[in-house]
């Protein structure tokens, strides 16, 4: 048993990172970091609020959700960002590169990691990468299905942004022929190969990183951050419940 936090309908690991990183390498399935604009999605996405019932470990990625479980349920739940865990599993990896299969949303991501890889001495091979298409609101890829059971990587790593990874990781944990560990973790990579403006481990340790995005990016991330405010609501109304479609206001 690991301990867990249930908060909107879904269980949070409440522990370190590095007990994370541990139970994905014994246990493989899937990880997903759910950031605070993504649970508006929940009572409106069938599949995405599937997808993130179904995974084996769920990390407390948003800064906002910690903090408004505490303020509003005087209970601590451990925060560990996607990009602290990503670092933290990078550096378990660390010689191990060939192991590891990585999604990636565009050429540019993927120029960048190989980029990243050769500075970093972690070897990625072009071969081991995968350029996603654009998802529809349903996510099946059986090119990306064959080339995991053909190169049968310990590690799956998706980078392709939340909402798509979430459904992404469900499918592939369902029709893989083995049980890789898959890691649905978003931006994270982009920050730390310089795809994304960098995030400083201050930052992302005091739930700052939203405004590093925020400046680098203002038109995409202000819309979502406005988005992101829905959530103190939700977990005031909703608490440990999830909200779903035709749920009580």
């Amino acid at each position: 048993m690991i301990p867990t936090q249930q908060i909107l309908g879904l269980q949070f690991f409440n522990g370190d990172v590095e007990e994370a990183v541990a139970f994905m390498q014994r246990h493989g399935g899937y990880l997903v970091a759910p950031s605070g604009t993504c649970f508006t999605r929940l009572p409106e996405d069938e599949t995405y609020r599937r997808a993130l019932l179904a995974a084996d470990l769920a990390i407390a990625d948003s800064g906002l959700m910690v903090l408004t479980w505490r303020l509003l349920r005087r209970e601590k739940i451990q925060r560990i960002s996607g990009l602290k865990y990503l670092k933290h599993l990078l550096c378990k990896l660390n010689g191990e590169a060939t192991k590891v299969f990585w999604v990636l949303p565009n050429e540019r991501a993927c120029q960048k990691l190989i980029a990243w890889s050769r500075r970093e001495s972690f070897l990625v091979n072009a071969e081991n990468c995968y350029i996603a298409p654009r998802y529809g609101s349903d996510v099946e890829d059986r090119n990306l299905l064959a080339l995991i059971d053909q190169h049968h990587s310990a590690h799956v790593i998706i980078a392709i942004g939340s909402g798509p990874q979430e459904k992404l990781g469900h499918y592939l944990r369902e029709n893989l022929s083995y049980r890789p560990a898959i890691h649905c973790t978003g931006a994270a990579l982009g920050f730390i190969i310089g795809d994304q403006i960098a995030i400083p481990d201050w930052a992302d340790r005091f739930f700052l990183g939203w405004l590093f995005r925020m400046i680098a990016q203002p038109r995409i991330f202000i819309p979502r951050l406005m988005r992101g405010f829905e959530l103190p609501w939700l977990i005031w109304r909703y608490g440990e419940r999830m909200p779903v479609a035709g749920s009580e206001k």
